[in-house]
């Protein structure tokens, strides 16, 4: 059988995509699901004094289409997509950093997403359509996300008991959390933070366990450990942990992830924005960022890199903005 990577190297040799990619180019992933080969080109423009670094690159997506096409009329055999048993379960769908992640899993073809949620049937609505929303203190610009195309919703509330999680978790190989609670009544943000980025992430990293998860990427928070170095005092650290001790929250759950044995990536943003990028993306190290804020696109694009690039294999990701650079379509992590 010809693999879809010959395909690539045709596409790149014939019809002049090589030229899309920069010079830079520094590392490519390959790996293999029920035989089709899934390739992934990195780089980086830019590497920062501090050891981060800041991205540029060209969405695969074309490529992919064109392999494809040119697989078809070549008459070159293409496992089909819906004989992949990459099946990915996004838990906190309908937050605005989940149904980013759920969209782009969905729009990947090579991928069964299976959107974790509350209540299905208002999750159905909800997902289905763009809107305006209020959660807690921020009102939002959500796009809608096609539920009809290969996503399977399925209740899944981290308040529910860890055999329902673990149900719930059933058949899937991966787990994206981006669960977190929604700051409104001051007088409980530090029982509803408890609760869910704590107890409730917790549970949900035993029911993934128990479900036989391979790999998780949890959406946390930059200074989530701000107190080990030095960072308590810092404006960014004060002001987040304000709502309900929630950093604090957090690094419980981070650690909780670390200790179970499941390979994972712990991705932990700035301030988070609802609007598209306005600056590259910048990815630093553990423990190595105070400030910053970053679009919930990229936090999106992170997560889903994590899922299958191995350099993200049990590491924390630390990623903000940077505002001095212009913008660039993310095609990959470099580390």
């Amino acid at each position: 059988m010809v693999q879809l990577s010959a395909v690539i190297t045709f596409l790149l040799s014939t019809t002049g995509l090589a030229s899309a990619f920069s010079p830079s180019l520094t590392s490519s992933h390959t790996r293999s699901v029920n035989g089709i080969v899934q390739t992934s080109s990195l780089q980086a423009s830019n590497i920062n004094d501090d050891n981060s670094a800041i991205f540029s690159s060209t969405s695969r997506r074309t490529l992919l289409t064109n392999a494809g096409l040119t697989a078809t009329i070549l008459g070159l055999p293409l496992t089909s997509q819906a004989a992949t048993d990459n099946v990915v379960v996004v838990a906190g769908s309908t937050g605005q950093t989940g149904r980013r992640i759920l969209e782009r899993l969905a729009q990947s073809g090579s991928t069964v997403v299976v959107a974790g949620v509350r209540n299905v049937e208002k999750a159905t609505k909800a997902l289905g359509e763009s809107s305006t929303v209020l959660r807690g203190a921020m009102v939002q610009k959500v796009e809608g996300v096609d539920v009809g195309k290969g996503v399977e919703l399925r209740r899944l509330d981290v308040s529910d008991s860890t055999e329902s999680l673990t149900a719930a978790l059933s058949g899937a190989n991966s787990l994206v959390i981006a669960v977190g609670f929604v700051p409104s009544n001051p007088l409980k943000m530090a029982q509803a933070a408890h609760e869910v980025d704590n107890i409730g992430t917790c549970k949900l990293i035993d029911a993934a366990k128990s479900a036989g998860i391979k790999k998780i990427v949890l959406v946390s928070s930059i200074l989530t450990n701000g107190r080990a170095w030095g960072q308590e005092k810092s404006p960014g650290f004060q002001i987040t942990n304000a709502f309900g001790n929630v950093l604090d929250e957090k690094l419980v759950a981070e650690n909780y992830l670390r200790a179970s044995g499941i390979d994972y990536t712990i991705v932990r943003p700035g301030g988070l924005k609802a609007k598209p990028p306005s600056g590259s993306l910048k990815i630093s190290g553990e423990d190595t960022l105070n400030a910053g804020e970053i679009s919930r696109d990229l936090v999106a694009d992170v997560c889903v890199a994590s899922l299958t690039d191995g350099k993200a294999s049990n590491k924390v990701l630390e990623i903000i903005e940077d505002e001095g650079n212009e913008p660039r379509v993310f095609n990959g992590l470099n580390m």
